[in-house]
């Protein structure tokens, strides 16, 4: 080797001095080429296997109609998935537990008879206790919420269980009758 010879006429020893400037540069380059396009392998392997969001059903069974009391707001799911269902004297509803302002799961004062988000204050309607549906459930009146809270739909499963789809929404504001509270998916009659 020449690098060898080079070191010997420059009086060094040789056995100490194996890696010259020129092949530690030479074995950066080669590592740095061969690292990238291993990075690159994996990059492209990745790219192969999609990224797939795996979300919780949104249709769910909440029991039968009968184990909720007329006009009491049950708390029973907020917590699992943020919905209060109310009976009513003449059917049930499911509130979804979201303040319209900033998208906080307010809190149900049953001693005030009212919804309070505890973020920025905005307080909703509770049950009005001598109406039956759509009753005035959720609606806005203090605070700064701009409408009032959604309701999710409901409905009776062919077993006799209320089920409920929170991803399906009504909005009291809106015109349409199919998509606000008077919707026939928005509420569900059942007397007992």
């Amino acid at each position: 080797m020449a690098n060898i010879d080079i070191l010997t006429r420059e009086g060094c020893d040789p056995s100490q001095h194996i890696w010259s400037r020129r092949n530690f540069v030479g074995l950066a380059a080669w590592g740095t080429v061969l690292g990238s396009l291993g990075v690159g392998t994996v990059a492209f392997g990745r790219f192969m296997y999609p990224r797939v969001l795996y979300e919780p059903n949104t249709v769910v069974k909440l029991g039968k109609p009968s184990e909720y009391k007329v006009n009491v707001v049950s708390e029973k799911w907020i917590k699992v998935y943020r919905l209060w269902i109310m009976r009513y004297s003449d059917g049930l509803a499911a509130l979804y537990g979201k303040c319209t302002h900033l998208g906080c799961t307010p809190m149900w004062l049953e001693a005030e008879n009212k919804f309070k988000c505890p973020c920025h204050g905005s307080g909703y309607r509770g049950v009005d206790f001598h109406a039956g549906l759509p009753n005035i459930t959720g609606i806005n009146f203090e605070g700064p919420a701009p409408r009032p809270m959604e309701r999710a739909k409901i409905g009776l499963a062919e077993d006799g269980q209320i089920i409920v789809d929170f991803s399906i929404t009504f909005r009291q504001e809106l015109t349409d009758n199919n998509k606000n509270w008077l919707a026939p998916d928005s509420q569900l009659k059942y007397a007992s």
